[in-house]
Order: C-alpha cells, then sequence, then structure tokens
C-alpha cells in the first residue's frame, strides 16, 4: 500500500529540512521516494499547515529492569491512586512515576515518540529486563549495558590486562547480553560501596582492586571505541548530587583524552559549593567545557516539581539520598557481583531553595551549550520527573517568557544564584526537531530512524503549531510507527510490537574460557546459560542490529 502525506511542514534536520513545504510517501512501513506523477496513492492524508517530524527518541529513560520493578512495589501507593482515578483511552490505568509496561508504551505514543533506550541494564538482570522491554507495546527500545563495577571487569584491569583483552570481555558481555551501548555508574564507587567506602574521588584507588575509577573508566571509553560502538561511553558520574561535584565532571572529560564520552543526566553532575549555602551552579563552567570539546556530549537529566521516586544502580549515592526519602521508605540491595541497586522515593518542591536551583540548573545547561547535535533532552525519568513532563520542558526551552514566570513562583532566592534570567536563547522548531529526533538516532547509530529521507523506517509524528508549546508536544495529531496510524489526536487507535535494538561487535572468542571459569566459580549461572538467545528477544522477530565500525567513531 502506497500512502501519501500531503502539504506538511517538514522539520527533518538530519537532511537539511527546516519548515519545508513537502510530501512525504510510506510504502511496506518505510518512507519512499515520490514515486512521481503516475502512481496513486492508496491513502492521502492532508497535512497542510501542519508540522510533520520524524517519531521523538528519548535515549535516556528507566523503562525496564530490576530497579525499575522495586520502584513499581514501593510506589504502591500511587498506582492505588491511578487505578481509581483512571482516565486511560485504553482502559489500562496506570501511575505517573512509575508506570507499568503498557502504561508506558501508550503514553510515550501519545507524546509522539517511537523510541525510548534503557539506559541501566546490569548483566545479570538482562533477560528480565528484556521481557519487560518486549511487553513495552508501540515503541522500540534497547538496553545499555552496566560494566565498571563488576568484579569480572575490575579483576580484569588489576591483573594489567592490556585495551584489547578489556575490550574482548566488554564485546562478549555486549552481544551475550544483547545490548546497544555501554553505561558505567559511578566506576568503581558502587564496589567501593560494598566495603563500607561512602565515596570515591575519580582518582582514588578503591578498597580491594586499588583501581581507581579514572583507569575504569579510560579503559571502557577505549574498548568502546576499539570496538566500533556508534554511542560513545554513556557515564553516569561521580559523586551524584553533591556540592562540588563538577570538578569530577571536567576531569572526567579530561579523563579520556579526546575518546569520545557521553556525560548522562549532567544536571545531578554540575555543582559548585560558591555563596553563602554553599551549594552554586556549574553549568556556565560545563557548558563551556562541553562547547569546546565536539568529543563531548550530554543529556540533562531535567528536574521538574512534584512527586518521583528515584532509582540509580548508584547505592553510593541513593544511600546518602535515603533521609530525604518522600515517603519515608527506601531499598538498598546489591546484585550479584555486577552492582547495586537504591531506589528512594522523593518530592522536588518548587519552594525550596536546593530544589529550585536544580530546575534552574539544567535549563541553563539547555541554554548554554550550543550544539542541539549534543544535548539531549530527557528528565532521567523517573529520577528528574516522570518522562510526561517533556512538552512542559520543551515550552520552557522555547518561550523564554513563560520561563521567567515560572522562575519568579519559585524560591525568592532563586535569581540571585542563577544567570537564567539573563539567558535570552529560544530553541526553535528545528532544534528541537535535532534534540528529540535527529541526534538521538544519529549518537545511537539507528541510521534509519530519527529522519525522514528515503528509506527510514515511518516513523512520523504530525503536530498542529500551536503558540502554547506544551499543548502542541502533549497531544499530537497524528503519529504513525512503522507506517501505521497509532494514535489520532492524543489517543491510542492500535496496539503493536516495537522492536528491540542492539550492537553485536567483534571480538576473540578465547576470553570466553577466562570468563566461564570466574562465573562457575562465582556468579548464580554458567556463561552458556548467561548467554541470551536471539529466540528470547520478542520471540525471535524483533532485533535490529546496528553495524560496529572500529575506528570509525
Amino acid at each position: 500500500m502506497l500512502m501519501k502525506l500531503a502539504g506538511g511542514r517538514i522539520y527533518d534536520p538530519a537532511n537539511g529540512r527546516d519548515s519545508a513545504v513537502g510530501d512525504l510517501f510510506v510504502q511496506d512501513g518505510r518512507i519512499v521516494a515520490d514515486p512521481g506523477p503516475g502512481a496513486a496513492p492508496d491513502e492521502v492524508h492532508d497535512l497542510t499547515g501542519r508540522v510533520v517530524m520524524a517519531g521523538a527518541i528519548d535515549i535516556h529513560s528507566h523503562i525496564a529492569g530490576g530497579k525499575v520493578n522495586i520502584a513499581r512495589l514501593l510506589m504502591a501507593e500511587e498506582h492505588r491512586a491511578a487505578a481509581l482515578a483512571s482516565e486511560e483511552p485504553c482502559g489500562c490505568g496506570g501511575a505517573i512515576a512509575t508506570p507499568s509496561t503498557h502504561v508506558t508504551g501508550c503514553r510515550y505514543a501519545q507524546m509522539g515518540y517511537t523510541a525510548a533506550f534503557e539506559p541501566a541494564m546490569l548483566p545479570s538482570n538482562a533477560r528480565h529486563a528484556h521481557l519487560e522491554m518486549a511487553d513495552i507495546p508501540l515503541i522500540d527500545t534497547g538496553g545499555y549495558l552496566v560494566l565498571g563495577n563488576d568484579d569480572l571487569l575490575l579483576e580484569l584491569l588489576a591483573s594489567g590486562a592490556g585495551e584489547e583483552a578489556v575490550a574482548d570481555y566488554v564485546g562478549c558481555m555486549l552481544n551475550a547480553t544483547r545490548s546497544l551501548a555501554i553505561k558505567a555508574v559511578n566506576p568503581g564507587g558502587i564496589n567501593a560501596f560494598k566495603y563500607n567506602q561512602r565515596r570515591l574521588n575519580v582518582d582514588e584507588a578503591g578498597p580491594f582492586h586499588a583501581i581507581t575509577p579514572r583507569r575504569i573508566l579510560t579503559a571502557l571509553a577505549a574498548a568502546v571505541h576499539r570496538l566500533g560502538i556508534p554511542h560513545p561511553l554513556h557515564l553516569h558520574g561521580f559523586n551524584l548530587g553533591v556540592p562540588g561535584n563538577a570538578e569530577a565532571t571536567l576531569d572526567s572529560i579530561e579523563a579520556v583524552e579526546g575518546l569520545r564520552l557521553h556525560l548522562t543526566h549532567v544536571q545531578f553532575h554540575a555543582y559548585g559549593v560558591e555563596g553563602d549555602r554553599k551549594f552554586s551552579s556549574a553549568a556556565a563552567r560545563i557548558a563551556e567545557a562541553v562547547n569546546r570539546r565536539p568529543n563531548i556530549s550530554v543529556d540533562v537529566g531535567q528536574i521538574m516539581f512534584g512527586q518521583t521516586v528515584t532509582a540509580s544502580a548508584d547505592t553510593m549515592a541513593q544511600m546518602g539520598n535515603a533521609g530525604l526519602a518522600h515517603p519515608k521508605k527506601w531499598v538498598m540491595m546489591d546484585i550479584e557481583c555486577d552492582a547495586g541497586c537504591g531506589v528512594v522515593p522523593f518530592r522536588y518542591r518548587d519552594k525550596a531553595f536546593v530544589n529550585a536551583l536544580q530546575w534552574a540548573i539544567g535549563l541553563e545547561l539547555f541554554l548554554l551549550i550550543e550544539d542541539p547535535w549534543r544535548i539531549f533532552l530527557t528528565t532521567d525519568h523517573p529520577n528528574g520527573a516522570p518522562f510526561t513532563s517533556y512538552p512542559e520542558l520543551i515550552r520552557l526551552l522555547m518561550d523564554r517568557d513563560h520561563r521567567l514566570a515560572r522562575m519568579a513562583e519559585l524560591h525568592p532566592d532563586l535569581p540571585q544564584h542563577t544567570i537564567l534570567g539573563s539567558l535570552t536563547r529560544e530553541y526553535t522548531l528545528g532544534e528541537i526537531a535535532t534534540m528529540t529526533r535527529a541526534a538521538p538516532a544519529r549518537i545511537l547509530g539507528l541510521a534509519d530512524r530519527g529522519h525522514l529521507g528515503p528509506g527510514a523506517a515511518a516513523d512520523i509524528t504530525v503536530y498542529t503549531d500551536r503558540p502554547d508549546r506544551r499543548a502542541m508536544f502533549e497531544k499530537p495529531d497524528l503519529v504513525f510507527k512503522d507506517g501505521r496510524l497509532i494514535v489520532r489526536n492524543g489517543v491510542v487507535i492500535a496496539l503493536g510490537a516495537g522492536r528491540t535494538h542492539v550492537v553485536e561487535p567483534a571480538y576473540d572468542p578465547t576470553i570466553e574460557a577466562w570468563m566461564g571459569r570466574r562465573f562457575d566459580k562465582r556468579m548464580g549461572q554458567r556463561l552458556a546459560h548467561f548467554r541470551i538467545a536471539e529466540e528470547e528477544i520478542r520471540g525471535g522477530n524483533g532485533l535490529v542490529r546496528h553495524a560496529c565500525t572500529p575506528g570509525a567513531f
């Protein structure tokens, strides 16, 4: 079937189109070239005057896995309240901060998103995470494998193994767990926490393996480069949420010595100690460093006000936050020899000075980092706020008057501690399309996503151009997934399955003998059972493989 989307204003940064009026043609789930005047489309949608973008892509959202389920259990009150008040059009109900898998897919699709990626998949929990991701309808998914505190990697580094052996280990783990990228969470710090250490600086040796975080960070960044994985090392940095942690963030940028590095939820790592409160914004310093180094990219982890739950593999940071829990309950746990997990409910208050400044720091980063191809729209769902906050966040970025009005409602001391009021930048629709579509696809290596050129998957979102950008991005007119209409006027009208995106880098399989002996001795399963078979991913019908090109990135 040939479908024509006629006369829309196309925002397609990957192909150099910025509000260009034109037609799109879709056949067999793919965008195709204009078939010419002789072709008669089977279906035509008149999009005159409306905004057309590729489906949005969220590069960092905690949507599946062990700690997500723990968060759901811990927030039982939210689920009960949501069930009683549910007006979901598909009848599925669901919470806001800790939605079920089904609700997650529906809500993303209702906002025009067609893909979201789980950024913290522990090796020992990967099979479960994949089962959950397969249960999320309508959108594509994938997972980033968490390494950097696992005993096998730390032992490898402590033994003096070279870059090649480390890369073989990383490559084997990526293939075995069907992952898309590598994530490091407070490298070395979670392992140190197990030995009762509560803080670990970048150049401080850990208590057991005597490896510094810098060594772990540089080894993983080098392995990602050597294997040719499209996405840079995805780093959850050091001393999360601690005043003064901007120094460690800047140290991390320097440590990789020009290799690509992605700093995730960088708002939580952009704090100084200036002023009488000993808590200040270091957003300008971080932004300057990012602007000067094309090898660095970031997502922000914007906080928005209200109830949420923080869920992280960083038990070191989460234990420090446990006293701030709202409601007063929390969970900390260790997981095999991989990493840890901390879940702490939290309410961000607009009248609290620290929370107000965190909000401002995130917006400062968005407005000061110049290249929309290297900064990404995230709230670190649900840590900074639920992903359903994105439309309001987009409005804050596009509408300075709204931004200033909202700022005036916050803690009265805020204006003295932020430069936000002096920043005049307003994002354009083209920049929003870059930051939420083209750039995520490019940095993840999704060559056929995030754009509207021939050959691309027909993931397409259509909006009415409204002055109220929140209203515009909250409720798209039409959303197509693989050429199939799934949302009309913000309402899900058809369900379907997404796909799972992975990389399969080449590696020397002789590393498996060394790994196998250690799995037998220390882990809860053998290496052969640890490996996830292709048929386990969406019944064997959902894998999308992306090329790895050693040394190309």
